[in-house]
């Protein structure tokens, strides 16, 4: 059975937290509706990374992403560049992640939702646990209510706590490094995911200095997941590949700020910049007024 306790908080923000048998989940509206806390019962895994060196807060609209880079499921929207898309200007990392949201609850299922002030753009998420298993049932709906068109980049970001020998997983058949500054390889020519210079870039390597940023993409299925094949435990974003035909991969080895994770990241779009996908048709598009819709799961707990 699941429960919805609303009578929490962290660093004072007030904490939605959803419980079945399998899973504790913690949800925190006013940050973009960040989830903070997905741990499994059975093993007492806890999935998320989060920066102990920072507090939750609500961070100022335009504020810089990487110093506050606080971690757990954040989502972008609508860029990761701070760029001009069109008629308006984007800031880092987009809009989403600054945004206080309004929390309800419907039945078994907390439904976070709000307007992003510049772009104009309405986003909302449900969510409801599954009794049956170790896993979220997230629903989306993105409504355009600017007067004109908007064109933007929607992207899961979700930073998972890692260890030398984990695994990333992702049916793409092509790689890409985004940046040489933030990579340990040396070349930006497409590769065939996940061997690029000798090396199995999906496998976590032991904390050093170093990141690593990949577009990943012509996907054989909707899928993205880190394994630790050690425990027999996996994290695993399932999603509909006509809305997000690309999965980026960041992970800082100790590169970011000393930081150890992998963000996984399911994405609308690329490249980086929004205006370039644009060009390319390759990012999400919205007339006024129109909706994009779409189903993700979440899957976190033993593999079976």
């Amino acid at each position: 059975m699941m429960q919805i306790h609303e009578d929490m908080d962290l660093d004072g923000l007030p904490v939605v937290r959803l419980e079945s048998d399998h899973l504790v989940v913690d949800v925190v509206p006013e940050v973009g509706g960040r989830i903070v806390r997905i741990r499994e019962k059975s093993t007492g895994h806890e999935f998320l990374w989060t920066n102990e060196r920072l507090d939750l807060e609500r961070v100022a609209p335009g504020s810089q992403y990487d110093p506050n880079f606080y971690g757990g499921i954040d989502e972008l929207l609508p860029s990761d560049l701070p760029e001009p898309i069109g008629d308006f200007e984007s800031p880092d990392h987009g809009e989403l992640w600054t945004t206080p949201l309004e929390a309800r609850i419907e039945g078994d299922r907390l439904v976070v939702s709000g307007r992003l002030p510049i772009s104009g753009l309405e986003y909302e998420r449900g969510m409801t646990l599954r009794a049956d298993g170790p896993a979220v049932d997230l629903s989306y709906r993105i409504t355009n209510r600017a007067a004109s068109r908007r064109d933007f980049l929607w992207k899961l970001h979700a930073a998972l706590r890692i260890a030398p020998g984990d695994v990333i997983q992702c049916p793409a058949r092509r790689g890409q490094v985004v940046d040489l500054e933030w990579s340990r390889f040396h070349t930006l020519e497409p590769f065939d995911w996940p061997t690029i210079e000798s090396q199995a870039a999906n496998v976590i390597p032991e904390k050093t200095d170093t990141t690593d940023f990949f577009y990943l993409f012509d996907l054989e299925s909707g899928e993205m997941a880190w394994r630790r094949p050690t425990a027999g435990l996996v994290f695993r974003y399932r999603f509909d590949t006509k809305v997000f035909p690309y999965a980026w991969l960041f992970a800082s080895y100790g590169g970011l700020d000393g930081h150890y994770t992998a963000v996984l990241e399911p994405c609308t779009s690329m490249p980086l910049s929004v205006s370039e996908a644009a060009a390319l048709g390759q990012c999400s598009s919205l007339e006024p007024g129109e909706v994009l819709e779409t189903q993700v799961t979440l899957e976190a707990g033993p593999e079976h």
